[in-house]
């Protein structure tokens, strides 16, 4: 059964950021349109359906899984379809009639033991960034971030750059998806140096809520460091914590770290 299509315009919220891929002139050097909207706030778009499925339960402890394929470019209009089966919600992203985003939801009755906080491990940023490589993103590293208090500016920020419709989020006070899974992103960006890189996708498993006043950290361990299709890649595998206390989602995620780009102008 085909869900009723979610519509929002994405807006390129890191223009100014470190990362590079979002600033039109790299971007197009490097043969894209612009700069990309990031792959946190397609994300983001896509959790749209399934809070509007099954509520609040899905962002407590629910799954969800995303592939980014194509970018989505700032000012466009994207479009979120979702289709239910047996096992949740399909979904995909189309921008400017470009498929550009694949994944998954889900809201099971029984799932594995949930992680404990105690299996990852809490450790600082580094006091210095390295280029991100091989050495300085090592296979059984563990990576911090700084802490990132959620006020309410910020919330509401968050929600007005991603265009959110669904109002839970601010009568509630629940802590966006968008502001959750950017903490992954800052696992890497808090402690290493990376000119340009993409985030290329996620799975996701929720396991609590967060709320305005709430400071968010991040405990990741890096689980794969390989070079596909003259890209190197990582991934990590993710505890978003708050207020080192309660765990609120574990997610393995996936990136770019050095696109073929990046060495070809070097």
């Amino acid at each position: 059964m085909a869900l009723e299509p979610y519509h929002v315009v994405a807006v390129n919220t890191s223009k100014a950021s470190e990362n590079k891929i979002h600033d039109d002139a790299t971007a197009r050097r490097f043969g894209f349109k612009a700069g990309f909207v990031g792959g946190v706030n397609v994300y983001a778009f896509m959790t749209h359906l399934p809070v509007r499925q099954w509520g609040v339960d899905w962002l407590q402890r629910g799954t969800g899984e995303a592939k980014f394929a194509k970018p989505v470019y700032a000012d466009a209009a994207a479009e979120v379809a979702g289709v239910a089966d047996a096992d949740g919600l399909a979904l995909t992203v189309h921008s400017e009639g470009i498929l550009c985003a694949t994944g998954r939801a889900a809201l099971a009755s029984k799932l594995p033991p949930a992680p404990v906080l105690g299996d990852f491990k809490s450790v600082p940023v580094r006091t210095e960034r390295a280029v991100a490589d091989e050495a300085s993103l090592r296979i059984g590293d563990w990576l911090g971030m700084i802490p990132q208090p959620v006020t309410a500016a910020s919330h509401a920020q968050d929600l007005a750059d991603i265009g959110e419709t669904d109002p839970i989020y601010a009568r509630e006070q629940i802590v966006h998806p968008v502001t959750i899974m950017r903490c992954c992103n800052w696992a890497l960006s808090h402690n290493v140096m990376l000119p340009a890189w993409m985030h290329m996708g996620s799975d996701v498993r929720n396991l609590g809520l967060a709320r305005v006043g709430d400071t968010l950290t991040a405990r990741g361990r890096i689980t794969k460091n390989y070079e596909h299709k003259g890209h190197k890649w990582v991934e990590l595998d993710v505890m978003v914590v708050a207020n080192e206390t309660t765990p609120i989602i574990r997610a393995s995620h996936i990136a770019i770290y050095r696109p073929r780009q990046v060495a070809e102008a070097a």
